[in-house]
């Protein structure tokens, strides 16, 4: 089974030429950075000089660029965004976008226009409903259909796809799958909505756990109906660059393993010193139990193991 490993990056200046060679391309590039570090919103050119550098930095290699997810932690300097009580469940990402949407079309505009020099694909955040998904989709098909009659270049091909970080979105991933073309798993959010745990919340931290078998069960039942449909499955979250989760991940089927460029070289050790038939056999056995603390220990137990000696330590 061959599996591409990708990066995250936050704004082009983090590209450097050796990670350009060394992994399969970018599994989430977040353009808040163009947000947050200006006194007022980018137009569409700032915004279309950014992602065609980084495209043109890849070197035709895909480049996931997620769209506007400025809302939790992430609020606007411009004070046009009001300050929310609960923002991890408030006016955010993909919700946000849809309330202000042209805002939201400038920057699908930039992004179509860029994807005339490189391979970019689109990924909405935050994606609770299918009616969300729909909505944000139908946006991209009319700022298509204004580019076509303006007469702008730009791939009519790439491809679609969300976050995959709302339960709704697993309990529902058959139907999500029959339309999207790919997920992205965002191990961050996904924990915190599933545990109910603020991820932020130091007082919570020990609960907090991409390793408790809720979490477990919930990707690998994505990655098999996406599968279903030939979608194909990354994750961008923490959990992507973790060794000890290396093993259950790639028996899950994990098609795309996204990270910080600093994880990237251990993890790609790790992959390549492990099966697929590990991976299924560990992942069999961790499924059956109850805790995250148990799941752990068998998991480093594993690794402890096959690296013995080795450099690639946790």
């Amino acid at each position: 089974m061959e599996v591409e490993l990708a990066v995250n990056i936050g704004m082009p200046e983090e590209t450097q030429e050796q990670i350009v060679e060394e992994v399969q391309g970018v599994g989430l590039f977040r353009t808040e950075f163009l947000f947050m570090n200006a006194n007022r919103f980018p137009d569409e050119e700032d915004q279309f000089r950014a992602y065609k550098q980084v495209l043109e930095q890849w070197k035709g290699k895909p480049v996931v660029i997620r769209t506007l997810d400025i809302g939790e932690t992430s609020r606007s300097p411009t004070g046009s965004l009001p300050e929310e009580s609960n923002p991890f469940l408030g006016m955010r990402a993909i919700r946000l976008c849809l309330q202000e949407q042209e805002l939201f079309k400038t920057q699908l505009k930039a992004i179509l226009r860029a994807s005339a020099y490189g391979c970019a694909k689109i990924m909405f955040p935050m994606v609770s409903s299918m009616q969300e998904f729909r909505k944000a989709k139908a946006l991209v098909e009319e700022v298509k259909e204004e580019s076509r009659a303006a007469g702008i270049s730009f791939d009519d091909k790439l491809e679609i796809g969300i976050m995959a970080e709302v339960p709704s979105v697993i309990q529902l991933a058959d139907r999500f799958a029959k339309e999207v073309d790919f997920f992205s798993v965002g191990t961050n959010d996904l924990v915190q909505y599933t545990l109910a745990v603020d991820r932020m919340n130091e007082k919570v931290a020990d609960l907090y756990d991409y390793f408790h078998p809720a979490v477990l069960r919930s990707v690998q039942s994505l990655i098999e109906a996406a599968h279903a449909e030939g979608k194909w499955v990354g994750m961008c979250g923490k959990m992507a660059g973790d060794p000890l989760a290396a093993p259950v991940l790639l028996g899950m089927g994990l098609d795309e393993w996204s990270m910080d460029s600093a994880s990237a070289a251990r993890q790609k050790f790790t992959l390549a010193s492990i099966t697929v038939e590990e991976g299924k056999k560990l992942l069999a056995e961790v499924r059956d139990l109850d805790t995250a603390e148990e799941v752990r220990a068998v998991l480093k137990k594993f690794h402890e193991s096959k690296f013995a000696g080795a450099t690639a330590g946790v």
